[in-house]
């Protein structure tokens, strides 16, 4: 019995046995189908996660103030020596790594325009929040580039704040009332939409330090940094921390890169896609589990065949094989089968839920389809050495 007879053979069992061949398929295919299926979604999460955070670009540095110790949560307002202000800002850049500085601080106010008023978000910010933020502005201009410890008072519209107010007409020049102040409108703001669950579009800006009025605050709420693409982070880091301690007397803030936010956000990901991997992962285990059973059916209910194989001269090592060939076919089949459908309803998905985020992580599928094929070889492995143990007389008077 040479090999070519040996894949014949098994390719007729398996044809023979159709309903068996599709129930043992079937547990990988639906295990395969899985693993795709849930990491194309995990893996589609991630990347949008991540766009979503890398879309204002990657060279950020947020500074807040209040230290954050090795033992605990921020400190905030209560442990520093002082806030943070807008002067904090403007000496950052002396920095020679800094190429936009931005002085930060966000509340919430009524504003009215033209006999309509509504609250939003209202945002305080400088001339250099759209370089470093990367933000279009769709009519007029931004904040200009004032003094920011005197600046005047204009106001720049979200595109829906626009559309709500002032509907399709001009609003440049008018008068809008932000809480007890008023500022005239300069620009509005491409749309942007909702970023991380906040609404960018359903907002105003101000400058900071009228801002700080309008909330009645003290100190700025955060200090946005934006430096060098091709400095390196520490050296950056090293100099603000210098700067702010000369001006502070100690380190009462906390400095955080984008690149640490964003490579802890990573870590966090990854293991999320590797958890919905590991479900999918059950699945192909019961497959496995399945595929196990009916192999050592199978060996029960051809003992009269595999006596009389024995009988013609078919040796051990090669009724082993035989039975582990069928297993492979079997887990390989179930493993293409698992695989297209798993694509298929991935690629449905993207379709019909455009907002839903799907991306196929081939190493994950590919790594699950070696699974699947290394789970038939093992899964035929006791049932082929049972099958070749069978003595060749006793087996043919099992008929």
């Amino acid at each position: 019995m040479n090999t070519v007879d040996t894949l014949q053979f098994a390719f007729r069992s398996l044809t023979a046995h159709r309903l068996r061949t599709l129930l043992s398929a079937s547990g990988i295919a639906i295990g395969i189908a899985a693993v795709t299926l849930l990491t194309a979604i995990g893996d589609g999460i991630q990347r949008f996660v991540l766009s979503e955070f890398t879309q204002f670009g990657t060279n950020i540095i947020n500074i807040t103030p209040g230290k954050i110790s090795t033992h605990g949560g921020s400190l905030g307002a209560i442990g520093s020596s002082r806030l943070l202000t807008v002067e904090d800002a403007l000496s950052l850049k002396h920095s020679r790594y800094i190429q936009h500085t931005n002085a930060n601080v966000v509340g919430n106010a009524e504003i009215r325009a033209q006999g309509r008023s509504r609250r939003v978000t209202v945002y305080g910010h400088g001339a250099s929040f759209v370089h470093i933020f990367n933000m279009q502005v769709a009519m007029g201009q931004f904040l200009p580039d004032d003094d920011p410890r005197n600046p005047r008072a204009y106001v720049v519209l979200g595109a829906k704040v626009h559309a709500e107010l002032f509907g399709s007409s001009n609003p440049l020049g008018a008068i809008l009332q932000v809480g007890g102040s008023r500022f005239r409108v300069i620009g509005v703001m491409a749309s942007k939409g909702q970023v991380l669950g906040f609404d960018l579009d359903d907002t105003v800006f101000i400058p900071t330090t009228r801002a700080l009025e309008v909330f009645n605050r003290q100190g700025i709420m955060e200090i946005n940094i934006a430096y060098q693409p091709e400095a390196p982070l520490q050296a950056v880091v090293d100099d603000i921390r210098r700067i702010l301690i000369a001006r502070h007397g100690r380190e009462d803030f906390t400095i955080t890169p984008q690149q640490q936010m964003l490579s802890t956000l990573t870590t966090v990901l990854n293991v999320l896609k590797f958890a919905v991997a590991a479900l999918g992962g059950i699945s192909l285990l019961v497959g496995a589990v399945g595929m196990v059973t009916l192999m050592h059916i199978a060996v029960s209910e051809r003992v009269t065949e595999i006596g009389l194989l024995t009988a013609l001269g078919a040796t051990r090592a090669r009724i082993r094989i035989l039975f582990l060939m069928e297993s492979t076919a079997l887990s390989v089949v179930g493993g293409l089968a698992g695989l297209l459908i798993g694509v298929s309803i991935a690629g449905l998905l993207k379709i019909l839920i455009s907002s839903l985020p799907v991306n196929i992580p081939w190493d994950y599928v590919f790594g699950a389809l070696g699974l699947s094929i290394f789970i038939g070889l093992a899964a035929g492995v006791i049932p082929a050495m049972r099958a070749a143990k069978l003595n060749p007389v006793d087996a043919l008077r099992t008929e």
